[in-house]
């Protein structure tokens, strides 16, 4: 596979096909906007961890498993023993432990801290789910597959939605970019039969009550469009089922196509067609993990395995 378009997040100017965005906010999108994402501070004992000592939370959770809250509970819970005796928290491990979580073997690899990140561009039709009663197809039945650990879909899109799906075997990057106290920006663009007034944009902006509590987006924009068919940019926070689609039809419009186009600072580029994929390489990665907040190693791999299937 060629070279990937897509220029490292440091570089001040960025084609327009890069999935990556830069941490603010464009002028665009949101004059005054500061970085959209409350960014915390990443703690000393973090930075300072050795390669060879690493907390046990925070292994398991770049294997995959959870979030590093997720993997704290575990270790409360029994759940996760090291060599046999079981792990309380604060426990560190190195190259060479042996992990069980719930008596199954976890291999970890202390070495490479270094996350995977995939975009997907979905197709309607799809579910974001390993299983289903029905049998439909799902996103997951295409992607390449990870050594000691998982693939997690950060967010997910309904069954007739298309667009930008991310991909990580991070379980602190996920967590970190759909959590709710992160306000993660979602952009899709809208097209629906009819056309909303301006008094409709307005309140749509300002808020309005769906049965499961007020919504509204950060932004909304006419796209243009042709005869009845008109197309909409909206920005929202939130990751509520459905919500993009129960806002516009609270208006009474009905939506005949949605494509997410952003989540955060990943653009979906256009030459990612419907149901291809695209790995990010170690800069885009480590940009990602600077802009949530992450530690990033020191040294980045040059070429990882995954790498030389490009």
């Amino acid at each position: 596979m060629p070279s990937s378009p897509i220029r490292p997040p440091k570089k001040s100017r960025a084609k327009p096909a890069s999935p990556i965005r830069r941490p603010k906010t464009p002028e665009s999108i949101k004059p005054h906007a500061h970085n959209p994402i409350p960014v915390p501070e990443v703690s000393a004992e973090l930075e300072n961890d050795a390669p060879a000592s690493q907390k046990l939370q925070k292994v398991l959770a770049g294997s995959g498993l959870g979030s590093r809250r997720d993997m704290e509970t575990w270790i409360e819970a029994g759940r996760v023993s090291v060599n046999g005796v079981v792990a309380t928290l604060g426990r560190r491990v190195s190259p060479g432990d042996r992990i069980l979580v719930d008596n199954r073997l976890v291999k970890l690899n202390l070495e490479d801290e270094l996350p995977r990140v995939l975009i997907y561009h979905k197709r309607e039709g799809e579910i974001v789910s390993r299983d289903d009663p029905q049998a439909r197809t799902t996103v997951f039945d295409e992607l390449p597959r990870v050594r000691n650990g998982k693939w997690i879909a950060i967010g997910r899109l309904d069954f007739n939605t298309e667009g930008l799906l991310i991909f990580t075997t991070s379980g602190d990057l996920a967590n970190r970019l759909m959590h709710p106290s992160f306000e993660v920006e979602r952009e899709y663009s809208v097209r629906i039969m009819g056309e909303l007034s301006q008094e409709q944009m307005r309140s749509m902006t300002a808020g309005i009550e769906l049965e499961d509590g007020p919504a509204h987006f950060e932004r909304i924009a006419e796209q243009g469009g042709e005869s009845s068919n008109r197309w909409y940019q909206v920005i929202i926070k939130e990751g509520r089922n459905r919500e993009v689609r129960r806002m516009f039809e609270a208006m009474g419009m009905m939506v005949s196509r949605l494509i997410r186009v952003r989540f955060g600072m990943v653009n979906l580029p256009p030459r990612v067609k419907r149901g291809q994929m695209l790995e990010l390489e170690s800069p885009q990665v480590a940009g990602m993990l600077k802009w949530v907040g992450l530690p990033v190693p020191d040294m980045l791999p040059q070429r990882r395995p995954q790498d030389k299937q490009r």
